[in-house]
């Protein structure tokens, strides 16, 4: 997917639902969201999507904090829409230039476009906060914040570097913040 697409699929989902919420959109979709303890250290799964006789299927890991819950959320939903068809590897070492990494990428790029408005972003940025407290102000991992840079510097928004160039895959091995932690 190009960030037009992305973009454009966002936008796209937003406008048709009047809706943000990621959940709320994939069951309109008919897709089934469901949230199953899947543990909470560093290697544990955060959620996936599978298509099983034709059903789709978001899992959620319910053990997550419920800000990480809604970036997986809108992640999988990405998944859901637009790799259908794509084979997806999980527990598959990952090169910079495999497909799989693609996929991620694509995904976690859509979940910033769809968890953060250019506006707020701009806005937490003009109160001359530094961006990691700026993150912290979203109430996202930095990294988000990052796919959503670069995002916003498409779009023609003239803004810092940003400071960590962000895996594909941070989800996966990203730690989760106790309660009130980071977020």
């Amino acid at each position: 997917m190009t960030y037009a697409e992305i973009c454009n699929c966002v936008y796209s989902l937003k406008k048709r639902f009047k809706n943000e919420d990621a959940i709320s959109i994939a069951e309109s979709l008919g897709i089934i969201v469901k949230f199953d303890s899947l543990g909470t250290s560093p290697g544990s799964l955060k959620g996936y999507f599978i298509e099983y006789r034709k059903i789709p299927v978001i899992t959620i890991n319910g053990d997550l904090p419920d800000i990480l819950q809604r970036i997986i959320a809108a992640h999988e939903l990405c998944h859901a829409l637009n790799h259908r068809n794509c084979e997806l590897l999980p527990f598959h070492d990952i090169s910079l230039f495999d497909e799989t990494s693609i996929l991620e990428k694509e995904a976690n790029m859509f979940a910033a476009e769809f968890l953060l408005d250019d506006e707020e972003v701009i806005d937490v940025l003009n109160q001359d906060y530094t961006f990691f407290s700026a993150a912290a102000i979203l109430g996202v991992p930095p990294e988000l914040l990052d796919f959503k840079f670069r995002l916003m510097k498409w779009k023609g928004y003239k803004l810092m570097e940003a400071p960590i160039i962000s895996d594909s895959c941070f989800l996966k091995g990203m730690e989760v913040p106790q309660y009130g932690e980071y977020y």
